[in-house]
């Protein structure tokens, strides 16, 4: 009696109250995602980048008092629920639908692109951790791809800084994307099926590539979105490799992290697309699913944004700036040679 009398207490005041201590920050995190998504679906624009940016204008809350707890849980914990999540929107099927000139094209992109990214951060004398998130974030899936690579890269104390520009410069290019490459398609004379393989290669995130391809045509945003989902497929053959790149050279990996090379959410993720291609889940959960993926990367961009400053931001100077934009423009050349080569 005596022992349980001693544990009982431990449990109820001691995990009972790390919860509560993280209700009041989570539940900020959630406002403040929901005010995002108001302001997105009214005025325009990218509920992510919304979410960010008003996270950091209450930065200070990250720093001391009832919200630290709530805000950190939302950047780390609900950030890797809701990639996992992300392998309700894909299935073998959608893929193999595609044919070969999308596949081949996202096949020698999106590599050659974070290669890019590594020898010219290298010529612009920036950290590889950092050239590698900025070249997975615009060859892959934008926002989305920088979440999930950072989340394997090595801790130290310009991660979370990195991520936060990153996600900044990706989210504002692929909007500017959205609206300047369906009149590039149009200017460069390309078909129904190349406008929409050139959108779904080289534009960042998901939502801007729908936008973009489907502003043209409905065709033109199948096949758009297809070719998407190719590149957001990559996602995890490149973080797995990126994780056993930096297992095996040894480096101290984010603090939380399995000592397994392969990462938690990632193995869920794969097992979700798994079970998804074999048709296993009903299309209402598959739904929720993907909108509950959708929240919780909001929910984590907000938490981000908590823990960052425009302050600290300025601090980052002009060169990852070029990094980002000279990845754009590389893979939009690239794609556009490769279309008027198979022609």
């Amino acid at each position: 009696m005596s022992h349980i009398g001693k544990k009982a207490p431990f449990f109820n005041g001691g995990r009972m109250a790390g919860f509560s201590q993280m209700i009041p920050g989570f539940v900020l995190c959630i406002v403040v995602g929901m005010a995002a998504t108001f302001v997105s679906e009214h005025y325009g624009g990218p509920t992510i980048l919304y979410a960010l940016l008003i996270g950091m204008s209450l930065n200070y809350l990250s720093l001391e008092g009832r919200c630290v707890s709530g805000i950190q849980f939302s950047a780390k914990s609900v950030l890797r629920f809701g990639i996992a999540l992300l392998g309700a929107r894909i299935t073998f099927e959608e893929l193999l639908g595609l044919g070969l000139t999308p596949i081949a094209i996202v096949l020698v992109g999106v590599p050659s692109t974070i290669l890019f990214a590594v020898v010219c951060g290298r010529w612009l004398k920036l950290g590889k951790s950092q050239s590698i998130l900025s070249g997975a974030s615009v060859g892959i899936c934008g926002a989305s791809a920088a979440l999930a690579v950072s989340a394997v890269l090595p801790d130290d104390e310009e991660s979370e800084r990195n991520l936060i520009f990153t996600v900044i410069c990706v989210t504002a290019l692929s909007t500017i994307t959205m609206i300047a490459y369906p009149l590039l398609v149009t200017k460069l004379g390309f078909t129904t099926d190349e406008s929409g393989i050139f959108l779904g290669a080289t534009i960042h995130d998901v939502a801007q590539v729908v936008g973009a391809g489907y502003m043209m045509s409905d065709d033109v945003g199948d096949v758009a979105t297809f070719t998407k989902l190719l590149r957001v497929a990559l996602l995890v053959p490149v973080v797995i490799v990126i994780s056993l790149m930096f297992a095996r050279s040894g480096v101290a990996k984010k603090e939380g992290a399995s000592s397994l090379p392969l990462p938690g959410f990632l193995i869920a993720f794969m097992i979700i697309v798994v079970i998804n291609s074999a048709g296993y889940i009903p299309s209402l959960v598959l739904e929720g699913m993907t909108e509950l993926s959708r929240w919780c990367l909001i929910i984590a961009m907000v938490g981000l944004g908590m823990k960052a400053s425009f302050k600290e931001l300025s601090l980052m100077g002009w060169k990852p700036i070029v990094l980002m934009v000279s990845e754009t423009i590389f893979l939009a050349i690239l794609v556009a040679i490769w279309l008027f080569t198979v022609r």
